[in-house]
């Protein structure tokens, strides 16, 4: 296989966006998934609906492998970490970039590529995949303006990078791999943490319990700063405020739907960076209970 393919492992939400924006721009994609998805993918393609980039529909190829020698982005879950791993064990590929939440995922990922480039990134924005497993195309579906992708300074010149930069998504550098992972897990953490403790709207969620709140975003912000990501509880606290009031997660959904999705990858990780610092949070631990016990039961709070 030629160097210029891009492989796009995981045809989700986030996935499936990225592959279609980077086919829509010209480049040779093929998306990887496991053999449900990739003959639905293979036989329908994905419909695209964005607010600011317009609507199209994307005939991607699948595969259930990784080609070999591919420049390939990871846009799994954090339960599918592993799993891509395999995927990429042995296939030789050029150059890895992840999108995923949290920070254990790249140890995952390198130990399963010795001497391969392997980048931590973000990418924010909302959006949303349905229809996937059924009949005819999936849907994925980006709602508002917000597209943003955030790369280590010292991945600005990557190939996979320059090919993003082809597509609608914004493209920025943000600092140290460090850097970037918690520049989104600092606002990313409280906002997917309370809205799937209380089963409601960021809004709403900070308000319910103030001293909660409070502790909660001290924590993570102390995390943070330990961590070279100087922030203050206030500081997330004005970034929280700034979303859309109904504004959701999908570990809230996940949460609801009686599994625990990236609870772990998310508020575990805080919470196992933070002890690493010597950092105590049992507010962010009595929360961590909190949704776990709402998973086990696949209830709503009273």
């Amino acid at each position: 296989m030629t160097d210029n393919l891009i492989a796009v492992i995981g045809p989700g939400a986030i996935g499936g966006l990225v592959a279609a924006m980077l086919q829509q721009a010209g480049h040779d994609v093929v998306v990887v998934a496991r053999e449900k998805t990739a003959r639905q993918v293979t036989e329908h393609g994905l419909d695209v609906e964005t607010d600011k980039f317009g609507t199209w529909h994307a005939p991607l190829r699948a595969a259930t492998e990784v080609p070999h020698g591919a420049r390939v982005v990871v846009a799994v879950k954090a339960e599918g970490v592993a799993d891509a791993a395999a995927l990429l064990a042995g296939t030789a590929p050029v150059e890895v970039l992840s999108l995923l939440n949290g920070l254990d995922h790249l140890d995952v990922l390198r130990s399963a590529l010795p001497g391969v480039r392997v980048v931590g990134a973000t990418i924010a924005g909302e959006t949303l995949r349905t229809g996937a497993g059924g009949f005819g195309p999936a849907l994925v579906r980006h709602r508002g303006t917000l597209l943003r992708a955030v790369v280590p300074d010292d991945a600005a010149e990557l190939g996979l990078v320059a090919a993003l930069r082809d597509t609608p998504i914004e493209v920025l550098t943000g600092g140290t791999e460090t850097e970037v992972l918690w520049k989104k897990l600092r606002f990313l953490a409280p906002l997917a943490l309370l809205t799937s403790a209380w089963g409601t709207g960021i809004g709403d969620a900070l308000t319910r319990d103030p001293d909660l709140t409070t502790g909660l975003l001290a924590e993570i912000a102390a995390t943070a700063t330990a961590e070279g990501v100087p922030t203050t509880g206030e500081d997330l606290r004005g970034i929280l405020s700034g979303f859309p009031a109904p504004m959701r997660s999908s570990l809230q959904a996940d949460i609801e739907a009686g599994h625990e999705g990236e609870l772990d990858a998310i508020g575990g990780a805080v919470r196992r960076r933070a002890a690493s610092h010597g950092i105590p949070t049992p507010i962010l631990d009595d929360v961590i209970g909190r949704i776990e016990t709402r998973a086990a039961a696949g209830a709503h709070p009273a």
